[in-house]
């Protein structure tokens, strides 16, 4: 069984991350080089995150460039972009080119079960239909400037339709916008399939 590091940033809730994929909760540098796979679970402000994983910044980024799986969930999908209108001037790790960007014109934060619509055929999602649902908690989403989306999300509010990118994948790099470890039956099948790779 592969050692797999979920990163402690003092966010989140990590137990249940963990009780779906196993692993080791942990913020060493150390510990983390060492993993065979990386998970990067995020909840709160871009910025003031961007500051706790600054310590780690090298350490993942090295991990994502030798290849190593590599899971964002959530906020730990955003992180992966360059800036986030949340705080302007912070930058994020740079992984894909793209920014994230508050909701315009519907109810924020959007929160709750929705849809998860396949762009590309996504290891992740084996097992998965299309159109299955996902638990979200977010007021701010990813605009990529590359081709790495790997579902969408329609979004309905006060009459108005936000359609934005809820997956992303490249490479070893796989990130969601939604909570897997929330999400019943189908966030443990997409645990399992990270699990696998």
């Amino acid at each position: 069984m592969s050692v797999i590091a979920i990163v402690d940033l003092g966010v989140g809730n990590l137990a249940n991350v963990r009780k779906a994929l196993g692993g080791v909760i942990t913020s060493d540098p150390y510990e983390i080089e060492r993993a065979e796979k990386l998970v990067l679970p995020g909840v709160g402000n871009f910025g003031a995150v961007m500051e706790r994983l600054e310590p780690l910044r090298r350490v993942i980024l090295d991990a994502i460039n030798d290849g190593k799986p590599f899971l964002g969930i959530c906020l730990g999908l955003q992180l992966l972009f360059e800036g986030s209108e949340e705080s302007p001037g912070k930058p994020g790790l740079g992984v894909f080119r793209g920014r994230v960007v508050r909701f315009q014109g519907v109810r924020t934060p959007h929160i709750g079960w929705n849809q998860l619509w396949k762009r590309k055929d996504c290891p992740l999602f084996e097992g998965i239909r299309d159109g299955a649902y996902f638990y979200f908690v977010h007021s701010y989403y990813a605009e990529p400037e590359e081709d790495v989306t790997a579902g969408v999300t329609d979004y309905e509010s006060k009459g108005r339709k936000v359609v934005f990118t809820s997956a992303v994948w490249r490479d070893n790099v796989y990130a969601v916008q939604f909570h897997p470890e929330k999400s019943g039956r189908n966030g443990l099948i997409l645990m399992r399939n990270f699990r696998r790779l």
